[in-house]
């Protein structure tokens, strides 16, 4: 049976010329490497080297092989490398999934464009859904890992790792008479002065934990809101806001993707309104590109306010 080994000593002897410095180069004993040689030359059924005083010169099966041996160590020395590589975390295949307002959040743009930057050879793909949505695909291997905005409490099967909280502000259609266009810095606006509002909401089913947060708060404000649209995703309710619907609480984040029709403001903070930002994944060891996403994760620290 041939091996590796014995293609490699072939390889040797033949660019060596000779079985002693062959046997210097490998770092073994010539008469051990004499051995494998004549091993391999019984699987082949003919001589490989023609012996002579001053060392060996190939036979005619002995030229057919080489550059065949070499291709064949030369496929197996990639491959380990390009598994060597994966593991470090420098190529593969690594799947990110994201809520639509996680995506407008700098650590998910600035971890794509580190990735690309820092590992180009591994596969990104991405892709947008609903917390729910999300969730599903990580346990049915779709997904790698995803950056969502609904606490999922700690199930067994799932890492669920809290990155930061930021601010909601308030999105208002640039008419409202709250709106102030112009204004180097936004409004402040108190819950309370929004009791009497329509709200457009992300659907609750999608994003569970801003949508009962924003009730809570407001109910806390001393109103219950009455909530006239709810849409299938958080950028849809720009949208609707910009289109006269109502009013909107969105992470602060999302205040970066400006528009006709849309006016900004921020709460006042007598009601803490906020949206957290996790990290899921699948409860196993953290290897290859995963590892090194993760690595990015913690080490990330967002730009200083100029």
């Amino acid at each position: 049976m041939i091996e590796l080994r014995h293609l490699r000593y072939f390889v040797a002897v033949a660019e060596e010329g000779h079985l002693t410095r062959a046997a210097g180069r490998l770092g073994i004993q010539q008469p051990p490497l004499s051995q494998q040689i004549q091993a391999l030359e019984r699987e082949v059924g003919a001589p490989l080297f023609l012996r002579h005083s001053r060392g060996v010169a190939l036979t005619d099966a002995g030229q057919t092989l080489l550059p065949r041996a070499r291709a064949i160590l030369g496929d197996v020395d990639g491959a380990l490398e390009a598994a060597r590589r994966t593991a470090r975390g420098q190529m593969g295949r690594l799947a990110v999934g994201f809520t639509s307002s996680a995506a407008f959040h700098p650590l998910v743009a600035s971890l794509v464009r580190m990735l690309r930057q820092s590992a180009p050879e591994i596969v990104l793909s991405l892709e947008e859904g609903n917390t729910q949505d999300l969730i599903a695909a990580l346990r049915a291997n779709r997904l790698d890992t995803a950056f969502v905005r609904s606490p999922v409490g700690q199930p067994e099967d799932l890492v669920i790792e809290p990155l930061l909280s930021e601010a909601m502000v308030l999105a208002l259609p640039d008419r409202h008479p709250l709106a102030t266009p112009g204004r180097r810095k936004p409004p402040v606006i108190a819950l309370r002065d929004l009791a009497g509002e329509t709200f457009v909401l992300y659907r609750r089913p999608s994003g569970p934990g801003l949508y009962d947060e924003i009730i809570a708060a407001c109910r806390a404000a001393g109103f219950s809101p009455h909530v006239g649209q709810e849409a299938p995703r958080m950028v849809s309710t720009l949208s609707l806001v910009a289109a006269g619907m109502g009013v909107s609480i969105i992470p602060e984040s999302m205040a970066r993707l400006a528009g006709d029709g849309i006016a900004y403001a921020r709460l006042d903070g007598a009601i803490r309104l906020e949206a957290p930002l996790y990290l899921a994944r699948r409860k196993a060891p953290e290897t290859g590109a995963l590892s090194r996403l993760i690595d990015y994760v913690r080490a990330w620290r967002p730009a200083p306010a100029s």
